[in-house]
């Protein structure tokens, strides 16, 4: 009798397929991989993450990728915003926030108080700050202090290859931009580390306290200035440079924004070139997908809005980050100019936080949970909540909102995953997504799966990287 079911069980019906295998495939469900469901779709990803590589390596600081932003932007005729003027549907705009923070945006056939589709990336990224005062010389040796913003495990950051990045805003207004380490031929800089042999006591100290904050000193010379009457010459020899360099005193350095980024450019990695390895790529890559598709928008039905925010990775504080609301001012200045409620405009927005999401490692696969991870080659990741512990410091985007932008994504044939940050209770993050939730707009988090995520080289799939851009660009014209 037994043996009699189980053959009734697997008999196959008319399409070849027993009832329980068409069963699985109705109500099962298992994450997408690109590769092997849509291997085609490669060649489209790779040509698509030139550009990126491009941006990404010309963009070592937040001010900088608004500066490419703006002029990608002025490229294809948008135009600077003017609060007085009056814009029609098509009109493409953006607003430059103090050279941190921008905001492009077309004008839709729909008045705002229909809704705005609004892509939010952030594009400040983990680093080494100089403090106010960073040079001083100590044993023949110039160093200058730092002080790291953001999440950084410091041991990473030693011993490798740095660049300097910034600018110094002078008391006459002047502004001096400083870039050394990146270009054929500069010189680089470097934080030392102890050797083997000699670190028995620092090995005694845990991961996490391996390095210090006040042990972050990068070395920037050790010839001293010739004849100097000091007995700091090597500090006097490194300010001549800078002064011959860029025009500038150690007093400069009070009044200045200058960053010690990863020195070089973006590479590809692995045999198979499947992979990009780069820093920043939290959360420029992001940036850098949703300006593409906010490039391809052109007479969209509602208005098309991309940001790119500063200060996320310290709590989106400041004017230039997203507790600020140069964002939504911007949106009372569009219903004003069209006669509409500026809270009702708020209310009917459709918002992506497009950030990235740490992929799933099984190298260090403890801190995750493997059901609920994302994975590099299965699509962009779409993150209902963030936070920590008990979704501590997060929005936790609403069942209709994220299956109105599933169904969005599938409509339009785009590669999505769904993810967690972690294990519950392994640790956890948060990104801009409660800062437009508390102005009562829809917003759920959406970019990409990113391997060792926050340290001076990153990985993400070009595959994952190119759903993302499709994933952006299919939003902006969600009903």
């Amino acid at each position: 009798m037994a043996e009699k079911e189980k053959k009734k069980g697997g008999k196959k019906n008319a399409s070849g397929k027993s009832k329980a295998k068409k069963l699985q495939e109705q109500l099962m469900y298992t994450q997408p991989s690109i590769p092997k469901e849509d291997p085609e779709l490669f060649e489209e990803a790779e040509a698509f993450c030139e550009g990126y590589k491009e941006f990404l390596g010309a963009g070592k600081t937040e001010r900088e990728c608004v500066k490419q932003a703006v002029r990608m932007l002025e490229m294809a005729g948008y135009v600077a915003y003017d609060e007085t003027h009056t814009y029609q549907p098509g009109d493409r705009v953006y607003v430059n926030n103090r050279g941190k923070a921008l905001i492009a945006a077309v004008i839709g056939k729909k008045k705002v108080d229909e809704g705005i589709r609004m892509n939010i990336a952030h594009v400040d990224s983990p680093r080494l700050d100089l403090k106010p005062l960073p040079l001083y010389e100590d044993s023949e040796l110039a160093l200058m202090k730092t002080h790291y913003y953001g999440g950084i495990r410091k041991y990473q950051w030693v011993a490798t290859p740095l660049a300097m990045h910034g600018v110094i805003a002078k008391r006459d207004g002047t502004i001096v931009e400083i870039e050394v380490g990146e270009k054929e031929g500069d010189p680089v800089f470097c934080i030392t580390d102890l050797l083997p042999h000699l670190a028995a006591e620092q090995k005694k100290r845990s991961l996490d306290d391996g390095i210090r904050g006040e042990e972050l000193n990068v070395v920037v010379g050790s010839l001293p200035y010739p004849d100097a009457e000091t007995e700091a010459a090597v500090k006097l020899g490194v300010l001549a440079i800078l002064n011959e360099q860029f025009g500038i005193t150690e007093k400069d350095f009070i009044t200045a924004e200058i960053e010690m980024v990863p020195a070089g450019k973006p590479k590809d990695v692995g045999f198979d070139r499947s992979l990009i390895g780069a820093y920043a790529q939290d959360d420029r890559v992001c940036g850098y997908t949703a300006l593409m598709a906010q490039l391809q928008c052109r007479n969209p039905e509602y208005t098309a809005l991309c940001v790119f925010a500063d200060k996320e990775e310290i709590g989106s504080v400041g004017h230039s980050g997203l507790a600020s609301d140069y964002v939504f001012h911007f949106i009372e200045y569009l219903a004003q100019m069209q006669g509409v409620d500026y809270k009702k405009a708020l209310r009917s927005t459709c918002c992506l936080s497009a950030d990235v999401n740490a992929a799933f490692d099984p190298t260090f696969s403890f801190p995750y949970e493997r059901r609920n991870s994302c994975f590099i080659n299965r699509g962009t990741v779409i993150t209902k909540y963030t936070g920590s512990r008990g979704k501590s410091g997060t929005n936790d985007a609403d069942a209709e909102y994220f299956a109105r932008v599933a169904a969005c994504l599938d409509e339009a044939d785009v590669h999505w995953q769904t993810g967690e940050l972690g294990a519950v209770d392994a640790g956890g993050g948060g990104t801009v997504a409660m800062y437009v939730a508390n102005h009562n707009i829809d917003v759920i988090d959406i970019g990409v799966p990113i391997l060792s995520m926050h340290a001076p080289f990153e990985l993400a799939s070009k595959l994952d990287i190119y759903s993302t851009y499709q994933a952006f660009c299919a939003f902006l014209g969600m009903k």
